[in-house]
C-alpha cells in the first residue's frame, strides 16, 4: 500500500507539473490581463493561487461525489471532458469580448494633434490622448474591475482530468491518506508551477520595449487569449 501511494504521488507530481506546463490557460491569462491590468505583484500572485486552487478543488470535489455516488471512473472524466469544453467557449467568450473593448478603447484614445495660437505672437501644436485628462475614469476602472472575478469563473469550470483516475484508485481502496497525499502532491505541483510561470514570464515581458504598443495593450490581451482559448478548443491543449 505504502509503494502504491509513492508511485501514485510520483505521479500526480509529474502529470501536475506537464499538465499546467502544456496548457497556457493555465497561466498565459494572468500575465497577459496583469499587464493590461497593471495588476500589482501581490494581486497577480494571489488570482494565480486562487485560481489554481478552485481548479484542482473543483475535481478533487467531482471525484469524491463520484465515488459516493458509485459513478465509474470513465464516466467522470466523460463529464470532466465536458467541463473543459465549458471553460473552453467561456474562455473564448471572454477573449473575444475584451479584445473588442480593448479594439474600441484603443481607437477612442489614439493621439492627436492640437494647434494653440498665442494671439500673434506665437503659435504651436502638441500631440496628445485623452486618457490623462479622464484620470478619476481609469480610477473608477480599477474599481470595478471585474476581471478577477471572471477568470476565476472560468477555473471553476475548467477541469483536472488526468487527476480523476490517480485520485480514484486509492480512494476506491479505502486509503483516505493516500487520497490526502496524492491531492496535496498534485495541487502544490499544479498551483506551484503556475505561480512560477506567471511570475517568471510577466517579469520577462516587463522588460520587453512595449512602449509603443501600450495603446493596445488590452486589445492585444483580449487577442492572446482567444489565442489560448482556441489551443485549447481546437488542438486539445
Amino acid at each position: 500500500m505504502v509503494n502504491d501511494t509513492l508511485i501514485l504521488m510520483w505521479t500526480a507530481l509529474g502529470i501536475g507539473f506537464f499538465h499546467t506546463l502544456v496548457g497556457p490557460d493555465h497561466y498565459l491569462p494572468f500575465i497577459v490581463m496583469a499587464k493590461a491590468r497593471r495588476w500589482s505583484l501581490v494581486k497577480t500572485t494571489l488570482i494565480t493561487f486562487l485560481c489554481g486552487l478552485v481548479h484542482v478543488a473543483s475535481s478533487v470535489i467531482l471525484g469524491f461525489l463520484g465515488l459516493v455516488a458509485g459513478i465509474a471512473v470513465f464516466k467522470l472524466q466523460a463529464f470532466e471532458s465536458m467541463r473543459g469544453e465549458v471553460a473552453a467557449w467561456l474562455l473564448l467568450a471572454f477573449g473575444f469580448t475584451y479584445f473588442v473593448w480593448g479594439l474600441h478603447r484603443a481607437i477612442r484614445n489614439r493621439p492627436h494633434r492640437h494647434t494653440h495660437d498665442h494671439r500673434l505672437i506665437s503659435s504651436h501644436e502638441h500631440t496628445h490622448n485623452h486618457s490623462g485628462e479622464h484620470a478619476h475614469i481609469h480610477e473608477l476602472e480599477k474599481k470595478a474591475d471585474i476581471t478577477p472575478w471572471v477568470i476565476f469563473t472560468i477555473f471553476v469550470f475548467g477541469p483536472c482530468e488526468p487527476l480523476i483516475p490517480v485520485l480514484m484508485y486509492p480512494a476506491a481502496k479505502g486509503n483516505m491518506v493516500g487520497v490526502a497525499m496524492v491531492t496535496a502532491v498534485f495541487a502544490i505541483a499544479t498551483i506551484s508551477t503556475m505561480l512560477t510561470l506567471v511570475l517568471v514570464l510577466s517579469f520577462g515581458l516587463m522588460k520587453l520595449p512595449l512602449q509603443r504598443l501600450e495603446r493596445y495593450s488590452h486589445a492585444l490581451a483580449g487577442f492572446a487569449i482567444i489565442i489560448c482559448a482556441v489551443a485549447i478548443k481546437f488542438l486539445g491543449l
